[in-house]
């Protein structure tokens, strides 16, 4: 005895749902990529001057790729920040951070930060223990990840995820030593805001 039209149309639309979140549940298994948004990411960084104020600068060339795998807890980030793209509120400043007693930004055009290491709570990244290579000095930092959000971009409707890392570092670890500690500290905190687009 066949079941009656209603019964098969709903039979059709519960294996209709299956079918959807077994796909959903494949997306969101497989490792998806992010491309920095480098309109949106732009990273900042403090540091004490004279041992009074706390002056800021920011970076305004930044590119990149973010690897994730929510379901397996793992992912990669890889992360280029154009020194001779630091911006301070006076150009007197900034033509002094990319001299050779800081960024040296001729010689070094870049610095760059790669992890392939991301910590997770549940499904969300809450760090990243990787590299950062400046002044073609490389040392160990770690990323504190807070705010991480994905969803559907405004304009595009394309996949996206947000985020802001922060870390703290010396200086003098990577040999920018120069005016320590009476002109500029050697303490330096680095915030990233990003915002990237699933590829």
């Amino acid at each position: 005895m066949k079941p009656a039209a209603g019964t098969r149309k709903r039979l059709r639309l519960r294996m209709a749902a299956c079918v959807a979140a077994l796909a959903a549940s494949a997306v969101l298994a497989a490792p998806q990529t992010y491309v920095i948004d480098p309109t949106h990411t732009t990273p900042l960084f403090e540091v004490r001057h004279m041992g009074m104020s706390l002056q800021r600068g920011f970076f305004t060339n930044t590119t990149g790729t973010i690897v994730l795998d929510r379901a397996e807890r793992k992912g990669a980030i890889d992360v280029v920040i154009g020194t001779g793209s630091v911006v301070t509120g006076s150009r007197v400043m900034t033509d002094v951070l990319k001299r050779d007693d800081f960024f040296n930004a001729e010689k070094f055009p870049a610095m760059r930060f790669v992890s392939r290491d991301l910590v997770f709570d549940g499904d969300v990244p809450v760090a990243a223990n990787g590299e950062l290579t400046l002044l073609d000095v490389a040392r160990p930092v770690v990323l504190t990840i807070t705010g991480f959000t994905c969803g559907a971009q405004l304009y595009t409707r394309r996949p996206m995820c947000a985020a802001e890392a922060t870390a703290t570092i010396r200086r003098s670890e990577f040999g920018m030593t120069y005016g320590i500690p009476r002109v500029a500290g050697d303490e330096v905190r680095i915030v990233i805001p990003v915002e990237a687009m699933q590829e």
